[in-house]
């Protein structure tokens, strides 16, 4: 239990505790930006959002779908498929005592490839710099598994 202890104190687990609460929140602000555009565009997935903007059929409109809401969904789902995986081979990885320096590569690169493929798709940025941040992020994660397959796990 000491050792588990002395492993959280680390600063190898501190630096990944900052950079995966840097992601989850830029991943919960597409939460709020996937609600601006909601709103400002009119445009619901659900009737009883539709309250506000009118009732009965004159609600049905807005019951739509738009193609800036539908984008930036798109980067939040990407953002779920990217974030999970991350935090979880991050925390390993972290627990499994790698160089800070390396650590610090890892996470800083993670965070913004991720931070930069958001602007991309908001923006929109032309291709490939979207499809590169992408490949860039999960390049870091695959990484951080290969170091805890080849070093850290006893298969």
């Amino acid at each position: 239990m000491a050792e588990l202890a002395r492993l959280i104190d680390s600063e190898v687990f501190l630096a990944y505790a900052t950079y995966t609460t840097i992601v989850l929140l830029k991943m919960m602000l597409m939460s709020i930006i996937t609600a601006f555009f909601r709103i400002t565009r009119k445009a619901f997935s659900n009737p009883e959002d539709t309250a506000t903007f009118g009732k009965g059929e004159n609600a049905k409109k807005y019951l739509r779908t738009d193609t800036d809401v539908e984008r930036v969904r798109r980067g939040h789902l990407n953002d779920l498929e990217n974030i999970v995986p991350f935090i979880g081979i991050g925390l390993l990885y972290a627990l499994s005592g790698p160089a800070l320096s390396t650590a610090l590569m890892h996470f800083r690169i993670f965070v913004g490839a991720r931070i930069f493929h958001t602007i991309a798709y908001l923006m929109p940025l032309p291709q490939p710099s979207r499809g590169l941040s992408w490949a860039v992020g999960y390049a870091v994660t695959i990484s951080m598994a290969y170091r805890l397959l080849t070093t850290g796990l006893h298969l």
